[in-house]
């Protein structure tokens, strides 16, 4: 097989992976009405329970990743599919807030966990060129908006006609559609013998720690999950708050994953010829403006449609950079971890902008404080990546 046929074959099996996984947790924000209404359990209760989930998430990135160092990517991407289908599934059955934190907050994001960004873009790293390896992240990243512009109408759909536990239901079913597409991942124990030969993680982790530029990574995506936590979960209420239907959320999130395609995709292809940190400058900076653009304008259906467009363009795409950079920072060998890493960062900042937003509408009616929040948080990443310490490709280009 040609190199360029692996390349393109592990990079759509990757997009397509995500796409389920990112598509079916992306959405659960559209559930948490009808979750309140069936359960009575309250808005902060229920925020609570994917706040927790924004940092299981999280934290399955690094656990994963080291497991799929002794067992292989493609046993965990399986691994995944099955937590991430019984999460849903099991969701209906949970009738306190203790249930809801298993079901959504533990093993549905553990599951999504198991087939996300640290284990698709790390396994995909190992395999295709250095000159390939931000294109790939990009293309990888773009499968997982377009699965929130696929998912995003697909379950507000499903909770019209068949309810909203017919529609996890069916999320969960979809789930498992992610053990066959990662088939080509699957390796023998001497090839993945070959991908982990060099540095123990002891020594990479101390190594990384003490490296200023990771650290600056790692505090400009806690922003970035505090944002994007805060939207995902919250833009709804935002939606209900300003007396239009639950259909302008469900468009909103969907242009988002849909604007996000492009925005991956081009930061994956300028991230091989301009600095990386100025990519993720620039794409924080622009946050920060949309956000107190947004605050100043009529609350109509078009502005959230703008509005929508304007963040998803860099709504994920901050990852191809930021994996970039680690790779660039570090090599490949543990890039699932300390990938994983960062992502684990992100989502703590991804657990306060869940909980925040719902102990900020419980107590004051609305999310204005939670705005201002982001637009501080955003600027403060924007200006937190100039430090980083990056060689600009051109002149290594140059030079090679």
């Amino acid at each position: 097989m040609s190199v360029n046929r692996i390349f393109w074959t592990l990079v759509l099996a990757s997009a397509a992976t995500m796409a389920v996984t990112m598509g079916s947790r992306q959405t659960l924000g559209l559930f948490v009405s009808p979750l309140n209404t069936s359960t009575g359990l309250g808005i902060v209760t229920i925020s609570f329970a994917l706040a927790v989930g924004q940092f299981a998430w999280g934290a399955a990135q690094p656990l994963f990743g080291l497991l799929a160092d002794r067992i292989g990517s493609y046993k965990v991407i399986v691994i995944g599919a099955l937590l991430l289908a019984l999460g849903l599934a099991s969701t209906p059955y949970m009738h306190s807030g203790l249930g809801l934190v298993v079901s959504l907050g533990l093993i549905t994001a553990m599951g999504a966990g198991g087939g996300s960004f640290s284990i698709l873009i790390g396994a995909t790293a190992q395999r295709v060129p250095p000159e390939k390896r931000a294109l790939a992240s990009g293309v990888i990243n773009a499968g997982g908006s377009f699965g929130q512009f696929i998912f995003a109408p697909l379950a507000q759909l499903l909770i019209g006609t068949v309810g909203w536990v017919g529609a996890l239901w069916t999320l969960a079913a979809s789930a498992l559609i992610t053990i066959p597409l990662g088939l080509p991942f699957r390796e023998s124990k001497t090839a993945r013998a070959a991908h982990t030969a060099g540095i123990g993680i002891r020594e990479q982790l101390r190594v990384s720690f003490k490296d200023p530029s990771y650290l600056l990574l790692h505090a400009g995506f806690f922003t970035c999950g505090f944002h994007i936590a805060f939207l995902i979960t919250h833009l709804p209420g935002e939606v209900n708050l300003c007396g239009l239907p639950a259909s302008v959320s469900a468009a909103s999130i969907a242009i988002i994953g849909l604007a996000n395609i492009v925005g991956s995709i081009g930061a994956g292809w300028l991230s091989q010829t301009k600095r990386m940190k100025m990519v993720l400058f620039w794409m924080y900076a622009s946050r920060a403006v949309a956000v107190a653009l947004y605050l100043a304008a009529p609350k109509t259906a078009p502005t959230f449609y703008v509005f929508a467009f304007v963040l998803g363009i860099t709504w994920l795409a901050t990852v191809p950079p930021t994996a970039g950079l680690v790779g660039k920072l570090f090599g490949t060998r543990h890039l699932a971890t300390l990938f994983g890493l960062t992502l684990l960062t992100h989502q703590i900042g991804g657990f306060f902008g869940a909980w925040l937003g719902g102990i900020a509408i419980a107590t004051t009616g609305n999310y204005n404080w939670m705005w201002y929040a982001d637009i501080a948080l955003a600027a403060m990443a924007a200006v937190l990546n100039l430090p980083i310490k990056e060689a600009d490709p051109r002149a290594v280009a140059a030079a090679a």
